[in-house]
């Protein structure tokens, strides 16, 4: 199993969102984050002074796919998630050892299908 941790821009959500659910990937968690990367910062004027700010409001999206589902879970990601811009995001994999299902104690693949 992996776990895919993927930070994209809030307005491409809802297009990865069924990107992922036409592919098969319905279970995802959405939070919402703030980071820099390699754009620059940026001003904006907030009760009349003029800030600069170096954080980019994102959202991170969480999903834990089966290795088979690994490739099919990044494309979608891609393919709706990415206008070849700076600063579209980014895509983590991790290994996962194991998932348990808490309602019925089911454990591993089954857990997550």
């Amino acid at each position: 199993m992996k776990k895919i941790e993927a930070i994209i821009r809030p307005s491409k959500l809802k297009a990865v969102q069924q990107g992922l659910k036409d592919a098969g990937i319905p279970c995802l968690t959405v939070l919402p984050a703030s980071g820099s990367g390699l754009q620059k910062s940026f001003t904006k004027i907030y009760r009349g002074t003029e800030q600069s700010l170096t954080l980019q409001q994102r959202t991170m999206i969480i999903c834990v796919v089966s290795d088979e589902n690994l490739d099919k879970c990044v494309d979608a990601i891609l393919d709706n998630g990415s206008d070849g811009q700076v600063g579209d995001g980014k895509i983590f994999i991790y290994n996962v050892e194991d998932a348990i299902r808490m309602s019925s104690r089911v454990r591993g693949n089954e857990a997550i299908h």
